[in-house]
């Protein structure tokens, strides 16, 4: 039998900024899941409002889906003409930037935050998640913290990405694997 070395009673995050204080995360907190989650279908608009109210950078003409969660909005960019589908999470510990023309599609999980498994208190790890330009993140995708998905890549459903994905690639699996270009060089002329 192994001896635990597991001490969550020493667990300590202290070091560790949510951007805001506490009553801001509430109140951001009770606006989701009531004015933002409950908000008609094609009320785009509004939820952005909503977002930029908190202090997301959110640009123009894009569509986020009103199931659509996000931690500290304050540490998301999201570009212009971007899509956000139904229960795409933003576990935004740490920033996450979305480019313009991007798509992250329904039950995707951007996740910024982990911990150390070998530290026996369990410490908090952060990093930010970078999707450039044109890039589709496809549906019910979990990204890891400290990814970056380059223009154009793309990251087929169900895949599990915990390395960066150069531009203009298609990846697939879990953990994400190289499957093939998404435009032929003649095609980005």
């Amino acid at each position: 039998m192994l001896n635990n070395k597991i001490r969550l009673n020493l667990y300590n995050q202290s070091w560790y900024s949510r951007g805001k204080k506490g009553s801001i995360v509430i109140i951001w907190w009770l606006i989701q899941s009531s004015l933002f989650r409950l908000s008609f279908h094609n009320m785009y608009g509004w939820r952005n409002f909503l977002l930029r109210l908190f202090g997301a950078k959110i640009g123009q003409g894009v569509k986020i889906r009103s199931s659509a969660k996000f931690t500290y909005p304050w540490k998301v960019t999201i570009g212009d003409y971007s899509w956000i589908g139904d229960n795409v999470q933003f576990y935004c510990l740490d920033t996450i930037y979305v480019g313009s023309n991007c798509i992250v599609s329904q039950e995707s999980y951007l996740c910024t935050g982990s911990h150390n498994i070998k530290d026996p208190h369990f410490g908090l790890i952060v990093k930010p998640i970078i999707i450039k330009d044109g890039a589709w993140v496809a549906s019910d995708v979990f990204v890891y913290p400290g990814v970056t998905i380059n223009e154009m890549a793309v990251v087929a459903a169900r895949s599990t990405v915990i390395k960066d994905i150069p531009a203009n690639e298609v990846h697939a699996g879990s953990p994400a694997k190289y499957i093939k270009k998404r435009f032929e060089e003649d095609e980005l002329l």
